[in-house]
């Protein structure tokens, strides 16, 4: 079944929201990420607004991956 191809990682250090954004683009560029262009030094603002996309576009991975750069761009504030 498409769940038991999530996978769960046990506990490592958060990543920063850039290379989070990066990961983003990366993974879901051209599925859920086709209507934004990547900026090379991304503010927390830019990788605040490609989340919506992830999770509309995305699947349940890019919804997680969505959540995980919302949490690190708190980390900063």
């Amino acid at each position: 079944m498409w769940y038991h191809r999530i996978i769960k990682a046990g506990p490592t250090a958060p990543e920063d929201f850039v290379s989070l954004y990066h990961r983003a683009f990366k993974e879901y560029g051209a599925s859920a990420l086709w209507s934004s262009r990547p900026v090379e030094n991304p503010s927390c603002e830019d990788a605040l607004a490609i989340t919506r996309s992830l999770r509309v576009e995305g699947d349940l991975n890019a919804r997680l991956l969505a959540e995980q750069i919302e949490k690190a761009c708190r980390a900063v504030d």
